[in-house]
């Protein structure tokens, strides 16, 4: 196979795994950036500003700080990812039973770092760095449908710069920059079944008479890009213990690019959250709520374009997602046991962002997060965050066609999360 064409197709299947997430959060969202967070399911996480890692979710949280704070941690996401039910239907007509798997997750690390700098009792600037986006998923090279399986493995980084400006003793606002790195491999490769079909598609168009069982449809490995978002916020201050904040991130389409001339853009939802904080009066225990919406509808098609020529290629493979907007719905509460730990808990309920397109890389369901984590003081100015999540997902039912070939199986996708984090205030 030509090359260029077959890293066209490559670099098409790479985009497009990053919407393959493991079971973090609907989509390909990641919520890594806090171990704090963490414990208690991001409830409250726009607002609450515990430690440096707030402004990630909201820049105009930056002004409750009146010293410099960092923080800097890591979470670690095992997926535990099950395919069962697999049936898989050759171009001539054969029907095969696939055998349950349950190996096809993996254990990654997303480490994060947050530094926010008051300038005086007006301004705050910040920057940071965590992971935004995100997957692995492993299917072992005898896996009968490899065309279906095969090896994800996409990784982002976003690099924020953001400022704050208090307007009065209840009002503040931030903005910021956001850019955005991301890297993928992706390798699928040609089946026994597959290969008997008479007359395979290749992403030019051409056919022939067989494609060898082995055959790498999609082999890259490093396909890179940039983008550049930004995010806006606002906090609101009834009292020293309740607050509220809304902060708003603006995802851009994100273009990753190849050594042979050709460009893929994807593109990425915006985001929007409104978080509460109530801490109650006379006791030691808060209250914490937030509700994000992430606009996966904007998540409609893929488009290649040959950067050498100018013009359009791919069109011939203009696979439709049917994407639909997603919401995170999270409660959590707070309890300050005495100086030296802070207790926490929450609970999240996370919609799927598809609807009627499946695949088994792509182990997509509502969810329910159940967390818990604490706090623990190693002095008046420095502490240490542990968090603690399992994810638990739901049956999806998947069908996937291609060259010829039927896959019908159930995935169901669950995670288990772990972060460490340390803070310290100068």
């Amino acid at each position: 196979m030509n090359k260029t064409r077959l890293f066209k197709r490559s670099l098409l299947a790479v985009t497009v795994t990053l919407a393959t997430q493991q079971a973090m959060a609907a989509g390909f969202q990641l919520n890594a950036q806090s171990a704090t967070g963490l414990g208690r399911a991001f409830a409250g996480d726009a607002v609450i500003a515990d430690n440096a890692s707030v402004m990630a979710r909201n820049p105009a949280a930056m002004a409750l700080f009146d010293k410099t704070e960092l923080s800097l941690g890591f979470e670690s996401i095992t997926t535990m990812i099950e395919v069962k039910d697999a049936k898989y239907s050759s171009p001539l007509g054969t029907s095969t039973s696939i055998a349950d798997t349950d190996d096809v997750g993996s254990t990654s690390v997303a480490p994060n770092i947050h530094l926010i700098v008051p300038i005086d009792e007006k301004f705050a600037v910040g920057v940071n760095a965590y992971t935004n986006f995100g997957t692995r998923t492993e299917f072992s090279s005898s896996y009968t449908a490899s065309e279906y399986g095969g090896v994800t493995d996409v990784k982002s980084i976003n690099f924020g710069l953001a400022g704050s400006y208090r307007l009065d003793e209840q009002l503040s606002f931030g903005a910021g920059i956001d850019l955005i790195y991301g890297q993928g491999t992706l390798q699928r490769y040609a089946s026994s079944s597959s290969a008997a079909l008479a007359s395979y598609k290749l992403t030019n168009g051409a056919s022939t008479t067989a494609v060898p069982a082995g055959t790498a449809l999609v082999n890259i490995d490093g396909a890179d890009g940039w983008a550049v978002g930004f995010n806006v916020g606002t906090v609101y201050e009834l009292d020293e213990n309740n607050r509220f904040g809304f902060g708003y991130h603006y995802s851009p389409d994100f273009k990753a690019k190849d050594d042979y001339g050709q460009e893929i853009t994807l593109p990425l939802p915006d985001i929007a959250e409104f978080s509460g904080f109530h801490k109650i009066e006379d006791t030691s225990f808060a209250v914490h709520y937030s509700v994000q919406w992430i606009g996966w509808s904007s998540f409609d098609k893929i488009e290649m374009r040959n950067l050498k020529s100018g013009s359009l290629a791919g069109t011939n493979y203009d696979k439709p997602y049917e994407w639909q907007d997603g919401w995170h719905y999270s409660l959590g509460g707070t309890y300050y046991l005495n100086s030296d730990w802070t207790l926490r808990a929450g609970y999240m309920y996370d919609t799927s962002a598809q609807d009627s397109v499946t695949s088994i890389s792509v182990p997509d369901s509502d969810r329910q997060w159940f967390s818990a984590g604490f706090t623990y003081a190693i002095d008046q100015a420095s502490n240490v965050d542990f968090g603690f999540t399992y994810l638990l997902g739901d049956d999806v039912a998947v069908t996937e066609n291609s060259a010829g070939t039927t896959l019908t199986a159930t995935t169901h996708a669950d995670a288990i999360l772990v972060g460490l984090q340390y803070s310290r205030s100068f």
